[in-house]
Parts: C-alpha cells; structure tokens; sequence
C-alpha cells in the first residue's frame, strides 16, 4: 500500500511561487507515472501535470504549460511541483496521485494523498 503526503502548500499573492513535494511511503513509486491534479470549489477536479516513471517524458494542462514544471526524484520516492507567475485562478487544493498508465485521466489514478491548498491572492 502506498501513502502520499503533500506538502508545501499555502497563502501567496499573484506573481509569485510555490514548490508542492509529495512524499510517497509504504512501496516505491519510481515504477510509476505520477500527476498532479487541483480542485476548486465547486469545479471539477482538473489535471495539472504528469511525469512518467524516470522523469524523461512530462505533460501539463494548457493553463499551467510554461509557469509549471513537474519533477520528480526517485531514490527520494518523491514528486514535486514547481509552480511559478501563480494566479488566483490558480487557487485550489492539490493533489499528487500515482498510476500505472503515464495519462491525464484522474479516474485511471490508484493511490491519493490528502491534498494541499493553494491559495494565491491579487
């Protein structure tokens, strides 16, 4: 059984940067793609980023394409989210999640942490 914990969430005003790391314990993730996915309230849960299993391939939402960057460090059985020029649309709890398959489908996620919040004012 695998366990994510997010961390490095909180208040910042637009403009700013915020780094999310998401620690997995309980089995290795390195064989695994992993993504980040956000959910404001009352809007659906919306995918972030992916990294496939040794970091070589990436992806990201249209939205955070270019202020994003995803990474991860296996020998650490982490994932981070580098997140900078943040905006107040990008305010929402985060989520790190892990899968078997390198998508953007939240659905095809097995395992969840508990979520962050990001807040960024204006």
């Amino acid at each position: 059984q695998v366990q994510l914990v997010e961390s490095g969430g909180g208040l910042v005003q637009a403009g700013g940067s915020l780094r999310l790391s998401c620690a997995a314990s309980g089995r290795t993730v390195s064989n695994r793609a992993m993504g980040w996915f956000r959910q404001a309230p009352g809007k659906e849960r919306e995918f972030v980023a992916a990294i496939n299993w040794s970091g070589g391939s990436t992806d990201y939402a249209d939205s955070v394409k270019g202020r994003f960057t995803i990474s991860r460090d296996n020998a650490k059985n982490t994932v981070y989210l580098q997140m900078n020029s943040l905006k107040p649309e990008d305010t929402a709890v985060y989520y790190c999640a892990g899968t078997s398959s390198y998508v953007r489908i939240w659905r095809l996620y097995d395992y969840w942490g508990q979520g962050t919040q990001v807040t960024v004012s204006s």
